[in-house]
């Protein structure tokens, strides 16, 4: 699962500006199944798989595995799209 965030930031001065764009996903599950028996074992599922529509509940639990989206690793990819700073007059 992918989600997009925009994030605008201004520089010291207000003519400088940039725009960042980050993409969150979320990777394989990392939930240990065996903790309570003094083991570990993981699942084995390689990505996150929304359940549900984005907003409800099951968007937050993965149809792979069942486990909740906070066992999937986050990975969080950050780029800058536009820096932008006008001639001085």
């Amino acid at each position: 699962m992918k989600k997009r965030q925009v994030v605008l930031k201004s520089g010291r001065s207000s003519s400088t500006s940039s725009s960042v764009i980050r993409n969150v996903r979320y990777g394989e599950c990392q939930k240990n199944h065996a903790a309570n028996i003094g083991g570990y074992a993981v699942d084995g599922c390689r990505e996150f798989m929304a359940s549900g529509e984005e907003g409800t509940t099951g968007a937050l639990a993965c149809a792979a595995c069942g486990c909740h989206r906070n066992f999937h690793r986050r990975e969080v990819e950050t780029e800058v799209v536009c820096e932008y700073t006008p001639p001085n007059s």
